[in-house]
């Protein structure tokens, strides 16, 4: 059975804009909402419900979830408000992340498409699974975090002044969104450093797939950078490909770099145009059951190409990668990814809030789990905090200054010229 188009969206990370987005996690955006009672004793049931039903864990944490609902439904609730905490305080018991209530104005924030103008400042947000931390997945291009330096894996600690500590991604993003034009202080720690940030928010269009023709030694190459799988990035993708084919490029550059993810049917239509034959990705619920996408034989090209990654590229880039490593169609360049394995199920309740609920993992097509862990290059190479800043700030990526992308021409041509000479052997 395949995996419905539009159902999944990966994501547990959130932009700090005017609305959040969801985007390292697989998401599924349920259709019908639940039906929600007066009280709200009934909704903190209705959560309960929905977590003993389709939570991964079938131990949730080694916690006696029965005794969890005796425990919270024993209380009395004078309004929605105190439903709200203690649904959250029960979350807890899990110790996920990822699996979060959402009031009804932190879903509605959610609700946004992913293709859109965004008003903030361009910061995709995780809870570290290990720290708890929020955590910059990765700054959204040519937004004010980018342009101020703002780099994947900093650490966000404060906000305005306020601590972040105990604070969830909803929280932070409520605080760090606003209307253009007005500021907000980062504190950011980044190692053993303790950094201060004022940013101006602004307007950030969203431009997921940028394309253009390079020369190298093997003549023309095409380089296409994603920066996020937004409802429009396969159609785009698809322009790109073909104007690129009719242009007789012979290889492919893939910059997926501090790319966040985004809708999972977008990474799997993506992959369609690169692999020919073979499966692209599956996922396992707690019962084991598996859902796989396979490639569907219309491929747009057959030429090399090379993944471009780094610690910023998230979810659907994960997909992606992994399913052209593992089919043998890309060899992988640059820095291990973010490591992003898991699905969540969006539910939404009946006054408006909602539940998100980790279901599933997914696996690449050797079936790796990359959840914690990520996708290994086949040829790594890294680059300093100073460096990657001074790309980002001066919009570098993609250049000769850019020693990720010189040697992923350097590897693709490798690659062109050793498919030319096969091709010389078979003939």
């Amino acid at each position: 059975m395949g995996i419905t188009k539009r159902a999944l969206v990966l994501g547990s990370t959130a932009v700090a804009v005017s609305a959040v987005i969801v985007t390292g996690a697989g998401l599924h955006l349920s259709e019908g909402q639940a039906f929600f009672r007066d009280s709200p004793k009934e909704i903190v049931d209705e959560v309960w419900q929905i977590i003993d039903r389709t939570y991964l864990d079938a131990t949730f944490n080694q916690v006696d979830w029965k005794s969890v609902r005796k425990e919270y439904l024993n209380r009395s609730y004078t309004n929605k408000e105190e439903a709200y905490k203690a649904i959250r305080e029960m979350l807890k018991k899990l110790d996920d992340p990822y699996t979060r209530f959402m009031d009804p104005q932190e879903y509605r924030n959610m609700q946004i498409d992913t293709s859109g103008e965004l008003t903030g400042v361009g910061i995709q947000l995780a809870a570290d699974e290990k720290t708890k931390k929020l955590t910059v997945v990765s700054p959204i291009e040519d937004s004010p975090a980018s342009r101020a330096g703002i780099l994947a894996k900093d650490i966000i600690s404060s906000i305005d002044g306020k601590s972040t500590e105990g604070m969830d991604v909803n929280q932070a993003v409520t605080l760090i969104r606003g209307q253009p034009g007005t500021k907000v202080i980062l504190g950011i720690q980044r190692g053993e450093e303790q950094l201060k940030f004022e940013l101006t928010r602004a307007r950030i269009e969203l431009h997921a797939v940028k394309a253009s023709v390079q020369q190298s030694p093997e003549g023309q190459v095409g380089y296409i950078r994603l920066t996020q799988f937004s409802a429009n990035s396969p159609s785009d993708m698809r322009k790109a490909v073909e104007d690129l084919e009719k242009k007789n490029v012979n290889g492919y550059v893939l910059d997926l770099r501090s790319n966040p993810g985004g809708l999972l049917y977008a990474s799997i239509e993506i992959a369609r145009m690169f692999i020919r034959d073979g499966s692209i990705v599956s996922t396992v619920n707690r019962q084991g059951e598996q859902e796989r996408e396979e490639a569907n034989r219309r491929n747009l090209t057959n030429k090399p190409i090379v993944v471009l990654v780094d610690d910023g590229s998230a979810s659907a880039s994960e997909i992606l990668s992994g399913a052209l490593q593992d089919n043998k169609r890309a060899v992988v360049v640059g820095t291990k990814t973010f490591g992003k394995g898991l699905v969540q199920s969006v539910r939404g309740l009946g006054d408006g809030s909602a539940l998100a609920v980790t279901i599933a993992k997914y696996l690449t097509p050797s079936g790796r789990d990359i959840n914690k862990h990520g996708i290994d290059p086949d040829v790594e190479i890294k680059l300093t905090d100073d460096q990657r800043k001074f790309l980002i700030t001066n919009q570098k990526l993609g250049t000769q200054e850019d020693p990720q992308y010189t040697k992923a021409m350097d590897v693709l041509n490798t690659e062109i010229k050793a498919q030319r000479e096969n091709r010389r052997a078979a003939s």
